[in-house]
């Protein structure tokens, strides 16, 4: 008879990589919950079918009401993940482009967060309690990464540093209402005027050694 010692973690192992596994399954889910609801909402507005929504993401009804059950969460998940991929965006490009570069590119991803929110600005506008801390938390998301992209930008000389990031989100915003049917051919082209507004006596208000 061999007397054999057990290992207590050979029987955790396996329970502990299907929970990951698990999770890895239930996040890519909600990713491509938020992501197809987001297109369905853009063309077929909020009150679009759930099924529709499920179906364009390869998912059971089922799943989508698990991960969220009231069509308020998913418009609230939805904002909110799209607030987030703006703001992650600004990251990217700085580490691509200098500084003047990667202010105009984020204005331009922006300009695409605008149109594809326009697909929620029925819900949004609605008086729903649900939705009262978006705005929130667009302003504190958005605010923080523009003001950098400003500042670091204005730093080196290439564009004026009197800008607040606030207003010049709303001057972009306001920009964006000519967007029809999806194309922001035009609006893109106004923002990128509003941008290179920014360069007028940006050398004079640069940040220099003292």
């Amino acid at each position: 008879m061999n007397d054999k010692t057990e290992d207590p973690s050979n029987d955790m192992e396996p329970h502990e990589h299907t929970n990951r596994r698990v999770r890895a399954d239930a996040q890519r889910n909600i990713n491509a919950l938020l992501e197809s609801a987001m297109m369905v909402f853009a063309t077929s507005g909020v009150d679009a079918p759930v099924r529709e929504i499920a179906e364009k993401a390869g998912v059971g009804v089922g799943t989508v009401y698990r991960h969220f059950p009231q069509r308020s969460d998913l418009i609230v998940a939805v904002f909110r993940n799209e607030v987030d991929a703006c703001a992650d965006a600004a990251a990217d490009l700085s580490a691509k482009y200098e500084p003047g570069e990667a202010l105009a590119r984020w204005m331009q991803r922006y300009v695409d967060f605008i149109a594809n929110k326009r697909g929620l600005a029925s819900a949004l506008g609605s008086g729903n309690p649900e939705y009262e801390t978006l705005p929130a938390y667009f302003e504190k998301r958005l605010n923080p990464v523009l003001r950098t992209l400003l500042e670091t930008a204005s730093a080196v000389g290439e564009v004026r540093a009197d800008v607040e990031p606030y207003d010049l989100l709303r001057a972009a915003a306001s920009l964006c209402t000519g967007i029809h049917n999806g194309d922001s051919k035009f609006t893109r082209q106004m923002v990128a005027l509003l941008v290179d507004g920014l360069r007028y006596r940006a050398s004079s208000s640069a940040s220099t050694p003292s």
